[in-house]
């Protein structure tokens, strides 16, 4: 089919979708991998799920082997650090086969001084991506910092660095109604380049505002499983939400719906 964006292959550096995986069975990874490993960049354990789900090595295991890159999410990192036990947390992600983490500071106070430090120690044996953002509602972070927090980071060693939102979508980069702080997006985009960011965007409306502000390969993260085939058609304009997204005005000019007029009885 023509007009359809360009999608690079794997692996790539752009256009990544990490998926949200808060417990999925063996079985139902097995499955996931069958529908979707070639749209599945990155496959994220959710908060302390590695430590409670049966037969995570294994499921490393199969995700790795389909090109799908596992990593244990922020706040077991934090557990472990908050414990004076780094050197456990390592052990623990090498025991499952994972060359990939997360180094966030979303559930603890971490001097950043420190947290840049700790992603260069680990970025020279591991992939590492690191969280900016706090997890809880009511605490802002001004653009200033999420521009410096951002910025040292990447230059510590942070393969991207990940815009917070968590599950829920409504702290971070979003309004409690889930809607994006477009001011804070773009000051960080004015500074950040945009490839090197991955957005957090757990919810529909959200998955569709970054498309259309920044095009079908934008970085978007804290996926569900069940919503990786439609975010891949909202990228490639498969979904009335952003249908003419990509195509020529030719095509498009007089085929958008428009709601009719209210006539006056």
């Amino acid at each position: 089919m023509n007009h359809l964006p360009a999608r690079p292959s794997k692996p790539r550096s752009n256009g990544l979708t990490m998926v949200m995986d808060k417990g999925l069975s063996l079985r139902q990874a097995e499955d996931h991998v069958a529908k979707g490993a070639e749209l599945t960049d990155l496959l994220k354990l959710g908060f302390g799920t590695s430590l409670i789900t049966p037969g995570v090595k294994e499921k490393v295991k199969m995700f790795r082997d389909h090109g799908v890159d596992v990593y244990c999410g922020g706040t077991l990192f934090e557990a472990f650090l908050i414990r004076n036990d780094l050197d456990g947390y390592l052990k623990f992600i090498d025991n499952l086969g994972i060359e990939c983490l997360e180094v966030s500071d979303g559930s603890m106070v971490i001097p950043h001084d420190e947290k840049c430090e700790i992603i260069a120690r680990l970025s020279k044996n591991y992939k590492v991506l690191s969280e900016v953002g706090s997890k809880e509602e009511g605490i802002l972070i001004s653009p200033a910092k999420w521009i410096r927090m951002m910025s040292n980071e990447l230059e510590a060693g942070s393969w991207k660095v990940i815009a917070e939102a968590r599950e829920s979508g409504t702290v971070g980069i979003y309004r409690p109604n889930g809607t994006a702080h477009v001011q804070l997006i773009r000051r960080i985009l004015a500074n950040v380049s945009l490839d090197k960011i991955l957005w957090e965007a757990p919810k529909k409306t959200q998955q569709v505002w970054f498309i259309k502000q920044f095009g079908a390969n934008v970085n978007l993260g804290n996926i569900g499983p069940e919503d990786l085939i439609p975010l891949e058609c909202l990228r490639q304009g498969l979904r009335g939400d952003t249908f003419f997204e990509h195509l020529p005005e030719e095509l498009a000019e007089g085929k958008r719906l428009e709601p009719e007029p209210i006539e006056e009885d």
